[in-house]
């Protein structure tokens, strides 16, 4: 819940001003808790009458400067162009760059820029190794920001699910399917905890420890079977049978088989450790909870 991000964030220096790239799931959830800590939010949408669109951003058409007058945060959620370029650098480089306000810049990337690693532990020392086309663009992406010298940290998430957004959904519908791949797992984290570190994060930077690269995960990969039972005990469903993956993705897209290629667990050692950032979910047990009592609430 919004409050206990909050309750766990501090506020950030007054007058600050946070601009948020990309007003989807995650962009949202920071928004709304930025804005509960007081601090001035604004959020785009690629499209007028979007939900949760302070104004319009997309490559086809100019940014307002007033959007970033006084601007101190900076955050883009929004993925690469199909050409690998960053869209928000592409139309607002020159003017991020001439800011002398800016005080942090944030990039939400993804764990994919690993690659498969056969099911061991990765770290933000593990050298980048993407081999799907739209991890390759996020790599080329975060080497973009890394290369403009601005207080960036680039914050690389795994598979974000949180109320509205999760495995309960398709229990609901009756679509789940239970593919059975033995040793598979998945690194996830809370959309809360994605909010709650960027926070957590900000205000470290002030205090002079700025890592470039941060892994925001939760503490347990798991194969995606034992997620989909413990969801279905809470909500007492039950469950088709479970198909192996080589019969199961003969009927998948190219997209989700892409997902099942790369094996690999995410360490947030340094996050949680290091820089003591503690959890609201850690583990998808806990998260599951939360996303089933919203969905009774609502």
């Amino acid at each position: 819940m919004i409050q206990e991000i909050v309750k766990r964030s501090r506020p950030l220096p007054p007058k600050s001003k946070l601009i948020i790239f990309g007003g989807g799931f995650s962009g949202q959830r920071i928004a709304s808790v930025g804005r509960h800590l007081g601090v001035k939010v604004l959020c785009s949408r690629r499209r007028e009458g979007s939900k949760g669109a302070d104004f319009i951003f997309n490559t086809d058409q100019e940014l307002s400067n007033e959007i970033l007058e006084g601007a101190t945060h900076i955050l883009s959620c929004i993925p690469p162009l199909l050409s690998g370029e960053d869209p928000v650098l592409l139309k607002l480089k020159t003017q991020l760059l001439n800011s002398k306000k800016i005080k942090w810049v944030g990039y939400l990337s993804t764990t994919g820029v690993y690659g498969d690693s056969k099911g061991n532990w990765v770290n933000e020392n593990t050298p980048p190794n993407p081999q799907q086309d739209r991890s390759i663009r996020r790599l080329s992406c975060e080497k973009q920001w890394l290369d403009t010298k601005l207080p960036i940290q680039i914050l690389r998430l795994p598979g974000i699910y949180g109320p509205g957004r999760s495995v309960f959904e398709s229990l609901l519908n009756g679509t789940t399917k239970m593919i059975d791949k033995p040793g598979q797992v998945f690194s996830r984290i809370h959309v809360d905890d994605i909010a709650g570190s960027v926070l957590f994060l900000i205000n470290l930077y002030f205090q002079g420890k700025t890592p470039s690269i941060v892994n925001v995960a939760d503490n347990l990969p798991a194969n995606n079977l034992d997620v989909i039972n413990f969801a279905a005990k809470i909500a007492k469903k039950s469950l088709p049978s479970r198909v192996p993956f080589e019969i199961a993705q003969k009927t998948m897209s190219p997209m989700a088989i892409s997902f099942w290629q790369e094996n690999r667990k995410v360490d947030n050692k340094l996050l949680c450790k290091k820089l003591g950032y503690s959890l609201i979910y850690p583990d998808f047990k806990s998260g599951l909870k939360n996303c089933f009592l919203q969905l009774k609430i609502n």
